[in-house]
């Protein structure tokens, strides 16, 4: 499982010309659920991303997690993250989990993630969903399960 995390200023999706989730302050977390995922995965995936050491305490250091600062959260799932482009020039996404093992992988990010009291906003899973996102810093930090 991977997990493209932007620590955001703000950050929406919009899908069909209607706003489907927006946040503020927080994390935009792209998922990419790979063969193999598990719920251990998910769990693994979800408490990184929720306890990231990111965001800047009042010395400008990265000492605060999005936890520690009540961050928003948009989740959206991106197969595409593990397009393989090693080999020509289209992707391959052989890797990827099928939509029947991946959505109930993705739903259960989420639901991981909301456990943790976060308020968290998604986009819909297999949907083309335009996202908007202004990366504050920039920061953008890959986390990987065991699996990868």
């Amino acid at each position: 499982m991977r997990a493209l995390v932007q620590r955001v200023k703000t950050g929406s999706v919009t899908i069909d010309g209607k706003i489907a989730g927006a946040i503020g302050r927080g994390l935009v977390i792209l998922l990419g659920i790979r063969i193999g995922d598990t719920a251990e995965d998910v769990n693994f995936v979800a408490d990184k991303c929720a306890n990231l050491r990111i965001f800047e305490d009042d010395d400008g250091k990265f000492n605060l997690s999005a936890l520690n600062i009540g961050a928003e959260i948009l989740v959206i799932s991106q197969f595409t993250l593990y397009g393989d482009c090693r080999k020509g020039r289209r992707p391959s996404f052989i890797d990827a989990a099928p939509p029947e093992t991946s959505e109930p992988l993705y739903e259960s990010f989420i639901e991981r993630i909301r456990q943790q009291e976060l308020r968290t906003q998604t986009g819909k899973f297999g949907a083309n969903m335009l996202v908007e996102i202004h990366n504050d810093g920039p920061v953008t930090i890959l986390v990987e399960s065991k699996n990868g």
